[in-house]
């Protein structure tokens, strides 16, 4: 008499019959994670306007903040905030107190 066990299981055995990919690349955020069939990318929302974030996850907003990233625009702005917005031709240089003076006294 033999005996026959059937394993129900959710396993290693049911991990070998993954072979379809359900996540592609995003066009926005570059991660693999735009689902094919639903059209929607799981990590930043794509097509939707605004980018996906939700409060409950606050580490997540943390990495993906303004300031994780290269910041090609904003990096200038700031320089240029901090010197007041100045625009136009630089300015010449000022001699100092004692150089302009001793250059009077030589005429």
């Amino acid at each position: 008499m033999y005996i026959i066990i059937i394993k129900k299981t959710k396993g290693t055995s049911s991990f070998g019959k993954r072979r379809n990919k359900t996540h592609t690349l995003c066009r926005r955020c570059g991660r693999s994670s735009y689902h094919i069939q639903k059209k929607t990318c799981s990590s930043c929302g794509y097509p939707s306007r605004r980018i996906r974030s939700y409060n409950w996850s606050e580490k997540a907003k943390r990495r993906k903040t303004t300031g994780t990233g290269r910041m090609r625009h904003l990096k200038i702005v700031h320089r240029r905030f901090k010197n007041g917005f100045k625009s136009g031709a630089p300015v010449k240089k000022v001699k100092s107190g004692t150089a302009a003076a001793a250059g009077q006294a030589s005429k």
